[in-house]
């Protein structure tokens, strides 16, 4: 019997040396649940939250009530905010969290109470934490692609997981996901394993970096944005990056960054003649590991927030950070020491270029945005192309999402000579008109408006008042449909005891109306003649905002017309289409458009492996077929595979090509309208 037993004995601990063994390999996170600690608000967050409230409630246009029922919305906004893929938490979480909750939020906000945003938070910290802890348990083993399985592509509308298996199946469909991304790239299964693993413990590290503020952010946006799409709170740390953004200038080292998904920070452009660039040691691509300051050590900045890194490299000018560079192509990491100076974001500001179309001088006007200072700039930028002899213009207003009333109105007056340029109605129906400051018409010639579906608010207004003059043409998709404007206040008071900076908040004040009474307010602004465009006028634009302001119209305001512009579009726009039917960039893009529209109309992306593959082949075989024939018309060499592009490849913007051919024509009408008048 002992010799039985004492072999049981030894088959027993061979067992528990083998599961132990196999347990060792099993992927687990770096960091323990218990390191996931919810940070604590102090009276600045609690005061902030009491002013925001009585700010939003007391001035905001859109008169509300923070009743139960609005509290109710302000819940399911913050929940979205927390979980806006619905696969973190379980449903019973959401109906014990609305049933302790969801009626109570207007009445702890009045009070400057935060518990249930932190309270909220902290359930979804805990449960995220459990959702990459079963993440990284997936990796244990290569995960089966030959199945015919499927992800929801968008689960903002879904209903929450009601058992913890559903939420793992879900979780499985993600990581199978994430293997496919990284395999179509060519990775084989342990650089795969190696990449999520040490993505997904990111994830994790990063709930540890969790501060207050962007708790109370989080929390008091889910109030803001109930109210509409435009009002906001920024934190102290956002605020002053606000600030800087709209003044074009900050202090530091004029260098672009973002984080790579490993965590890296990566040097994405740098400004010219600004510190970092005058050094000749940093270049785009490289990445910076460790931040120091004039003294003391290096600290590493591996796995930090990117908004954590760039406080740490910003500071007052004529200071000195030390940066520890890991070059983009190899070789030792160095320090580089750099002074810190004041930076202007060029970047960012409205650049001239000029180009000979079809036998005519043609400038064009790129702004970014109506940053405070747009106007001089721009006026500089037209003395010069009246030196050069421009015959047309084009003012490029793509991608541009607003910014300074006050510039848009003055900009507008640069092309104009004088009248109203934009209405404002406030909360109380008086309605104000502002004018064109000065007589003055700077630029007299030939116009054009570029604008897409990303231009709003002030570009909107600047658009819409030119069409109203019929001073120019507008080009390009229907813009944004923002006609709304907000005020920022600091809420910090000159009275304060306590001089820790609170934030500011920007509230909607006004409604915005065109001089002939009509609201660029979710409609926007419709060009003139239109261009394709691959952007899904649906996915984007204020129409899509489920609690945007409405549109109505208001009295035109006095004004008369200042141009002929209008005259043009017939005689423009079928060359313009002409043009384009047999321009190989537009032909491409309209073959990409029907793919596109296939594609979006899918729910699901399949996980099969081999049909994503193959899928996947087909779209880089077209785009690197697109690409030859581009080359080939550029007088280049063609490549062999799209690995061999480079990796600051810039398409070329034929949609801009296409308005400088269309104000040449301009100008060639004006010119033979001109001869016409003059030879009847």
């Amino acid at each position: 019997m002992k010799f039985y037993k004492s072999k049981s004995k030894f088959v027993f601990m061979l067992g528990t040396l083998f599961l132990s063994s196999q347990l060792s390999f099993a992927v687990v996170p770096t960091l323990k649940s218990s390191d996931i600690v919810l940070p604590k608000y102090n009276e600045s967050h609690q005061l902030a939250t009491k002013r925001v409230t009585a700010r939003l409630t007391n001035s905001h246009y859109q008169k509300f009530q923070l009743d139960n029922e609005f509290s109710q919305r302000i819940f399911d906004r913050y929940l979205k905010g927390l979980d806006r893929n619905r696969n973190t938490f379980l449903d019973s979480d959401i109906v014990e969290m609305r049933q302790k909750y969801a009626g109570k939020i207007g009445d702890q906000l009045n009070q400057g109470k935060l518990d249930i945003a932190f309270d909220m938070y902290n359930r979804m910290m805990k449960r995220r934490y459990e959702r990459y802890e079963y993440a990284l348990s997936l990796l244990d083993k290569e995960p089966d692609l030959s199945q015919d399985d499927q992800i929801e592509i968008d689960r903002e509308k879904s209903p929450w997981a009601t058992t913890e298996a559903e939420l793992n199946k879900l979780w499985q469909q993600r990581v199978k996901n994430d293997v496919i991304s990284l395999k179509l790239k060519g990775k084989k299964w342990p650089e795969i394993k190696k990449t999520l693993v040490k993505r997904y413990n990111l994830s994790i590290r990063r709930l540890t970096q969790t501060k207050a503020e962007d708790i109370t952010q989080l929390y008091l946006n889910a109030l803001a944005r109930e109210i509409d799409p435009h009002t906001s709170y920024l934190a102290p740390r956002i605020a002053k990056s606000f600030n800087e953004t709209m003044n074009l200038s900050l202090e530091g080292i004029g260098a672009t960054l973002q984080t790579e998904e490993t965590g890296e920070t990566v040097v994405k452009s740098l400004v010219k003649g600004a510190p970092a660039d005058r050094s000749k040691k940093i270049k785009a691509g490289d990445k910076i590991v460790g931040v120091g300051q004039a003294k003391g050590p290096i600290v590493d900045v591996v796995g930090w927030r990117l908004d954590d890194v760039i406080e740490k490299i910003k500071g007052k000018k004529g200071t000195k950070v030390r940066l520890e560079i890991e070059p983009e192509k190899g070789g030792k990491n160095h320090i580089v020491t750099l002074v810190r100076d004041r930076v202007r974001l060029e970047d960012q500001a409205a650049k001239l270029t000029l180009n000979k179309v079809d036998g005519k001088q043609i400038a064009v006007i790129k702004i970014p945005g109506f940053y405070i200072g747009l106007t001089d700039d721009v006026r500089k930028l037209l003395k010069e192309t009246k030196d050069k002899k421009a015959q047309g213009l084009i003012i490029d207003l793509r991608e541009n999402g607003g910014g300074a009333l006050g510039e848009a109105v003055e900009l507008t007056g640069l092309f104009i000579s004088d009248g109203p340029v934009v209405q404002v109605r406030d909360a109380y129906q008086r309605i104000r008109i502002h004018e064109d400051p000065d007589v003055e018409q700077v630029y007299k010639g030939p116009l054009l408006v570029m604008v897409d579906r990303f231009s709003a608010s002030a570009s909107e207004i600047f658009a819409a008042a030119i069409q109203d003059y019929n001073r120019g043409i507008i080009i390009g998709q229907n813009t944004f449909g923002k006609g709304t404007v907000q005020r920022s206040n600091s809420l910090n008071f000159i009275y304060d005891l306590n001089d820790k900076p609170l934030g500011l908040i920007q509230y909607t004040i006004q409604k915005f109306y065109r001089i002939n009474g009509g609201s660029t307010q979710l409609k926007g602004v419709k060009p003139d003649i239109t261009f394709p465009s691959l952007i899904d006028m649906k996915e984007y634009g204020e129409e899509k905002e489920d609690n945007a302001l409405p549109w109505d119209k208001i009295p035109p305001a006095t004004y008369s017309e200042q141009g002929k512009a209008r005259e043009a579009v017939e005689k423009l726009e079928p060359i313009h289409i002409a043009r384009m039917a047999k321009d190989p960039e537009f032909i491409v893009l309209n073959e990409n458009l029907k793919i596109l529209e296939e594609r979006r109309a899918r729910k699901f992306l399949s996980l099969n492996y081999d049909k994503r593959k193959a899928e996947n082949d087909k779209d880089d075989a077209k785009r690197l077929k697109d690409l030859n024939e581009r080359f080939k018309r550029e007088g280049k060499k063609p490549i062999q595979d799209l690995d061999k592009l480079p990796k600051d490849y810039e398409a070329p913007d034929f949609a801009l090509k296409e308005a400088e051919h269309m104000a040449a024509d301009l100008v060639s009408f004006y010119t033979k309208k001109a001869s016409d008048l003059s030879n009847p």
